[in-house]
């Protein structure tokens, strides 16, 4: 039996868990570090807070007995990282994907490139992306942009800052699904494209050198064991390799920090008008698969409010004990918008709210509120992809809300089909594994994991509220 390091690298936590060939954990370590909010709309990281909890949880589950094929690499996308390329140390704090700081950036360059920008790379100019948080860098910090001119200063996302500081080579790499969502990728032609970096003013000698998800990325060290990193994909990509998302159609949603639904295109990437993303799903064994990708900036993070900031309840996992039966939340609505609304509607001004509270109104119609807002999301992103002809069979779903059972069951209601959970939750490090043993070539049967199934309960989709919701929604952009 050969064992496999997944390193999972997320936006409020760092897991390393070790799999063996049959896809069972053997042993797994997480630890969670800070975000912080400088200003409305900004979210930053300090990146040696992420290299050190990645260390220590690799530190922690390593042990002389167990021996590593390989290592796979899966991280939050997006997040900005510049550093040194004398020193290895950051010149700024990480940007993170939430981040909305270059909001009027984006609309400047709006008029003039979005067509360009979204032709080449599939994705709309929005500071969700790498792009203008580099730029915001090199034009912020004193002196930044002269060094990046002269080949001094490197860009990653998290994965590539970690193979760079974790290597042994000190490798500057990534690989395609990372790089496609920068706005700086070419997906069609698969390179940086010189007509991006000259719109958002970033020197190509920054970028990374793009590998496929099942390259060969450099060695990590530790506890005297030599690993070979042989798997690097972006998180919600890999929680589609995780799910075994490898067919056309094949789709899966993810609620961690935010939500993304991406649903498997193979070869043809497609273009859809309504706000929602074409994107690299992976490249493996030489084959390029693109996905539609539909992201949604709060999710689990709105949980995380009414337990810190609202002290509705102590723990996450009792927000299952305050939801209204059926979802009934009794004519409360919510506006899900910490940090602007993503997929489909992209507007980064607007912000959070509650409607219809009266007096009578209690926390539970408030928190099933909150949860139907994840549910209205994700059905908004189904019913475009219908007028489009992409067939929905299922919906895979995984990430930490998925443990709440009434939420699952309320996903199949509001999205009325059936809803999947795989009882290893584990999709996204499960991906990075399962890409590191494609590449060393012990790709076994994927699809032997056990499920559970959540089937729609007959006349249960309250459709005339959620068509209030949506008109609530689209009044306050």
């Amino acid at each position: 039996m050969k064992n496999f390091l997944s390193i999972d690298q997320g936006t409020t936590s760092s897991r390393s868990i070790i799999f063996n060939s049959e896809l069972e954990k053997v042993k797994d370590s997480q630890k969670e570090y800070d975000l912080s909010y400088p200003q409305d709309g900004w979210v930053e990281l300090n990146p040696s807070d992420i290299l050190a909890t990645v260390e220590d949880t690799i530190c922690d589950v390593l042990d002389s007995d167990i021996e590593i094929e390989a290592c796979g690499i899966t991280n939050q996308r997006e997040t900005t990282i510049v550093w040194s390329k004398k020193s290895g140390k950051p010149i700024y704090p990480g940007i993170v994907w939430q981040d909305r700081r270059t909001h009027e950036l984006c609309s400047q360059l709006k008029s003039k490139h979005e067509a360009t920008v979204n032709k080449k790379t599939g994705l709309l100019l929005d500071p969700y992306f790498s792009a203008t948080k580099i730029k915001w860098i090199l034009d912020n910090v004193e002196g930044a942009r002269d060094q990046a001119e002269k080949g001094e200063l490197l860009f990653g996302t998290v994965d590539t800052y970690l193979i760079y500081m974790l290597s042994n080579e000190k490798n500057h790499l990534t690989d395609v699904t990372n790089a496609s969502r920068t706005l700086l990728y070419n997906i069609h032609t698969q390179e940086w494209d010189d007509d991006l970096l000259k719109i958002f003013e970033i020197p190509k000698n920054m970028m990374p050198k793009v590998l496929s998800c099942d390259g060969k990325f450099g060695t990590l060290s530790r506890k005297n064991k030599n690993i070979s990193i042989r798997g690097v994909i972006g998180d919600q990509q890999a929680a589609m390799v995780g799910q075994n998302c490898f067919k056309n159609g094949d789709m899966k949603s993810t609620y961690g920090t935010g939500c993304f639904l991406m649903v498997n295109t193979e070869e043809k990437p497609i273009a859809i008008k309504e706000g929602l993303l074409t994107t690299i799903a992976y490249k493996l064994d030489n084959k390029v698969h693109y996905a539609i990708e539909g992201s949604i900036y709060s999710c689990g993070n709105i949980i995380k409010w009414l337990r810190d900031k609202m002290h509705f309840f102590d723990r996450s996992s009792d927000s299952e004990n305050f939801l209204n039966k059926n979802g009934d939340s009794r004519n409360v609505l919510f506006l899900p918008a910490f940090n602007g609304l993503g997929a489909p509607f992209w507007d980064s001004d607007v912000r959070g709210g509650f409607y219809g509270i009266t007096q009578d109104s209690s926390k539970e119609d408030m928190i099933t509120a909150c949860f139907n807002s994840i549910a209205y999301q994700t059905k908004e992103i189904t019913l475009i992809l219908n007028k489009y002809q992409i067939e929905i069979n299922q919906l895979l779903i995984d990430g930490g809300m998925v443990e709440n059972e009434t939420f699952c069951q309320m996903l199949a209601n509001t999205i009325e089909n059936i809803a999947i959970k795989p009882l290893n939750a584990e999709s996204t490090a499960l991906g990075a594994c399962k890409v590191a043993m494609i590449a060393v070539g012990e790709k076994n049967n994927f699809t032997s994991e056990k499920k559970k199934i959540y089937k729609p309960i007959e006349g249960s989709f309250r459709q005339n509220e959620f068509e209030i919701w949506k008109s609530y929604i689209l009044k306050s952009l």
